[in-house]
């Protein structure tokens, strides 16, 4: 069946578009698919948190990785998990490709606990496990665990700036002992390598890097699927004229 009539019948039988480009069918479609970055590169916040690990990304937070980003987690689109596995992989590959790390264990930012009920979806776990099964089977010693939690009065970060993103967010994740003791006999020397599906002011990144070095634990990068790109102050004035 050509992609023209698999769309087709998909529209008919599902009624699903494309979330790149709205096309009836495929959650997404033959071009969209075809035109994810191959590849990953350094993508740090501007400007970072002291101390930030590198962060490297697939691509910016615009256009079909932003459609793809928030169908998975605002809508529970599950057919979009494998693509982005499949690009957080890529930023993990850069990222170990860079920091020359050996036995690596992905740990996912944790969500708050009242939006995981609410979507009914840990999404970044979710690709984080993905990520961490295609570079098994293409055999890198990558594993993934969900070593992280986060104390209660989180609140969504959405709408906040960088400093009230830091605030919020300060001592706000913990690594609890018992994950650690399993992994110390498993993979001793092991390094780890902090997952998120967006990368913004990297408040959350920093904070989950925090969690893990605080109990001893060696933190090479901030992997993510999309990076933003935040505008110069010239950029905007620009924008305004």
């Amino acid at each position: 069946m050509s992609n023209l009539l698999a769309d087709a019948w998909h529209d008919l039988i599902v009624g699903g578009r494309c979330v790149g480009c709205r096309r009836p069918g495929r959650l997404l479609c033959h071009d969209c698919r075809a035109g994810l970055p191959d590849g990953a590169r350094l993508s740090p916040p501007a400007p970072a948190p002291p101390g930030l690990a590198p962060v490297f990304a697939a691509g910016p937070y615009k256009g079909t990785l932003k459609e793809m980003v928030i169908g998975l987690k605002e809508h529970q689109l599950l057919g979009l998990r494998r693509a982005l596995s499949g690009l957080l992989a890529l930023s993990v590959l850069e990222a170990l490709a860079e920091t020359g790390a050996g036995p690596t264990i992905l740990v996912p930012v944790p969500s708050r606990r009242a939006s995981v009920r609410e979507r009914g979806l840990d999404s970044t776990a979710a690709i984080t496990r993905g990520a961490a099964v295609m570079l098994r089977r293409h055999g890198l010693g990558v594993r993934h665990h969900r070593l992280l939690r986060t104390r209660p009065g989180v609140v969504d970060q959405a709408g906040l700036d960088s400093r009230q993103r830091q605030a919020n967010l300060e001592g706000s994740i913990t690594c609890p002992a018992s994950g650690i003791r399993t992994l110390a006999r498993t993979f001793p020397r092991a390094t780890f390598v902090v997952c998120d599906d967006v990368i913004t002011t990297g408040a959350t990144a920093r904070e989950a890097q925090r969690a893990l070095e605080s109990v001893g634990l060696d933190v090479k990068a901030i992997t993510t699927v999309a990076a933003t790109q935040r505008r110069s102050r010239v950029q905007m004035q620009e924008t305004v004229m």
